[in-house]
């Protein structure tokens, strides 16, 4: 029932493309393109821009960080904010990095790469943003989502597809634990968040809380599909990847009333 524009720089597969939504396409690097199609009113904007890339500052990680922090900067410089009721910018469990589990809002972010960095940046320059401007923003930590539609280059999709086909595919020896939370249950903390009073100047966690090593998850996909066979240890652990990553959900629990 409400009235939807997603702005992208291309278009979405068929299969993604939903029929009531206004579908605009450009460069939205573009600070003069934005402001083209922002001085609409909207009375709320979801950042839900980026990509996941682990580059290394030296090798491509500038690059990394402005595209994810420059892009919220040039969205609200470009937004018509006389009706905006709520910018809510959507953040990353990268930006607690190697802290502790489970990962609580209060902890100061330790993030291990650009993008992690290019993501605790817009998180602290909105925060920065409400304290001295009462700007409406928002953001919530995604852990790791999955559910139809996904990419296919993603975790979960691709375990499936390689059971599916019956392959053999490497995989790490799958010791890290987890926080894989649905994609209906994003959407729906997405959307109470936005028509939630007190929630302006704050970070949450959207996660499931319930931790679950990666090996666990592949095994349970492989009996689910009785295919397939993973070649556990065969691909290294990511520098600096933490082992442990998942989340404390108290606070949108109580604050938002969402599970």
């Amino acid at each position: 029932g409400w009235s939807i524009t997603s702005l992208s720089t291309k278009e979405p597969v068929e299969h993604r493309r939903v029929s009531s939504v206004n579908y605009i396409f450009k460069n939205i690097l573009e600070e003069n393109v934005l402001k083209d199609i922002l001085s609409e009113k909207y009375d709320y904007i979801v950042n839900l821009s980026g990509y996941v890339n682990h580059s290394s500052y030296f090798n491509g990680g500038r690059k990394v960080i402005k595209e994810h922090f420059d892009i919220v900067r040039n969205i609200i410089d470009s937004a018509n904010q006389s009706s905006l009721k709520c910018f809510l910018n959507i953040g990353s469990s990268d930006e607690y990095g190697s802290n502790l589990s489970p990962q609580v809002e209060s902890q100061r972010e330790n993030p291990i790469s650009s993008y992690s960095f290019g993501k605790t940046a817009a998180t602290h320059f909105l925060e920065m943003l409400n304290r001295t401007e009462n700007f409406p923003a928002c953001t919530l930590r995604l852990f790791l989502v999955y559910g139809p539609g996904q990419n296919h280059e993603r975790f979960v999709p691709q375990i499936i597809k390689g059971c599916i086909l019956n392959q053999s595919f490497k995989t790490s020896f799958g010791e890290q634990i987890r926080d894989f939370c649905f994609i209906e249950d994003i959407t729906d903390g997405i959307l109470r968040t936005l028509q939630s009073p007190n929630v302006f100047g704050k970070t949450y966690n959207l996660a499931s809380g319930k931790p679950v090593k990666v090996k666990s998850i592949i095994n349970q996909i492989k009996s689910i599909i009785r295919k397939g066979n993973p070649l556990f240890g065969k691909v290294p652990y990511r520098q600096g990847e933490n082992m442990k990553l998942f989340a404390d959900i108290k606070k949108i629990e109580k604050e938002i009333n969402w599970s």
